[in-house]
């Protein structure tokens, strides 16, 4: 599975971040980013179809 925030897009509301610590975490710049791609207690998908802007892609 591969999971990409795109950084043009994401405006760091944090959706993914509360949703997901253990993947998404705030890089300096204020915006989500990913810190690995697999998660046992979230669903990816589920947080992506969350973000406001649709910065979050998760694809096989």
């Amino acid at each position: 599975m591969t999971v990409v925030v795109d950084q043009a897009l994401c405006i760091g509301c944090g959706i993914c971040v509360d949703a997901c610590s253990e993947v998404f975490a705030f890089n300096a710049e204020g915006k989500a980013e990913v810190l690995k791609e697999t998660c046992e207690s979230c669903t990816l998908e589920e947080i992506a179809d969350q973000c406001p802007v649709n910065a979050i892609e998760v694809s096989e």
